[in-house]
């Protein structure tokens, strides 16, 4: 097929397949430890309300993108952000544009399905009770992807906002709204999903041998420097301590590199991941091009298996 394939957010977003976005971010993690992807550091162009984020990649086996992605506050909603953008998805071999997607739904369930990655990967067998923090778009997809692929789960919603927390609680079948405080004390997982910019989660709050998947503050610290110091510490790539944010996570920043491992190293079997019952996990994820790349691949994969988008000549 000759042509640009482009996909609007509703069809970017029917062709995330859960299990496939899995799986290809399951193989852009293993790559990323393996020193097999070529990306980067995230750069950032800075207007007084916002960034636009530029993001290419090119991960072997699954393809060559590029994300640009806008990130503004939400006006009436103090501490939100909107994640804009579009993802363009290029042939590896001759370089020829194959499809452009919406970013949004792009960057939700690709961070909702790295984070849960994590958890199966360095969480305690069989979790189940789990915290997903905050209610925003990021908190919709970790919760609409646990409700898929772990809704035997009980899960509480954990927000600032209680009536938009049990909103976001009817969505999964197994859910219940609460305070952030209440949830993650209460729960063996913690997602955290906000849009923090100094920590939600107090240190004393998780309980023993707990797992947490830190995936927001992208403005600030969404952990507090005493569970950064105090838990074993996982991320996507080597970056997300020696960059700089906002190719960086705040709260890895100083971190030395041997104290973080990279989470395809667990994935491959090449690091042990969770060594014991009590220990607790830490996976910060700032986001990284092959994850991207990643989804992106699966989307242009299942459009044209099912004939969705449109074909325009560029």
């Amino acid at each position: 097929m000759s042509g640009v394939l482009v996909l609007d957010r509703s069809q970017t977003r029917a062709c995330l397949e859960p299990a496939r976005v899995l799986t290809a971010l399951t193989q852009a993690l293993v790559s990323i430890s393996r020193g097999e992807v070529s990306a980067p550091a995230r750069i950032a162009a800075q207007a007084p309300a916002g960034l636009l984020g530029a993001m290419p990649g090119y991960v072997p086996g699954l393809g060559l993108a590029a994300k640009l992605v806008s990130v503004f506050a939400v006006p009436g909603r103090p501490g939100g952000s909107a994640h804009r953008g579009v993802v363009a998805l290029f042939d590896e071999h001759d370089g020829r544009p194959l499809a452009l997607m919406d970013a949004e739904p792009v960057t939700a369930v690709r961070t909702a399905a790295v984070a849960t990655i994590a958890m199966r990967a360095l969480a305690r067998p069989h979790p189940d009770r789990i915290a997903v923090l905050g209610t925003g778009v990021q908190a919709r997809a970790q919760v609409e992807l646990l409700a898929t692929m772990d809704a035997d789960a009980t899960l509480v919603v954990g927000g600032q906002d209680l009536e938009r927390a049990r909103r976001l609680a009817e969505l999964h079948p197994n859910a219940s709204a609460g305070s952030i405080e209440e949830a993650a004390r209460w729960a063996d997982v913690v997602f955290c999903c906000t849009s923090a910019r100094e920590p939600v989660l107090d240190p004393s709050w998780p309980a023993e041998g707990a797992h947490i998947s830190s995936v927001g503050g992208s403005h600030g610290h969404e952990l507090a420097p005493d569970t950064v110091r105090t838990g074993s510490l996982f991320a996507e790539w080597p970056g997300a301590a020696a960059s700089a944010p906002p190719a960086g996570a705040h709260e890895l920043q100083g971190i030395p590199p041997h104290r973080i491992t990279l989470l395809g190293s667990v994935l491959d079997g090449r690091h042990p991941g969770r060594r014991g019952p009590t220990e607790l996990t830490v996976f910060k994820s700032t986001g990284h091009a092959a994850l991207d790349v990643a989804a992106a691949a699966v989307v242009h994969d299942v459009a044209r298996a099912h004939g969705m988008g449109t074909t325009l000549e560029m």
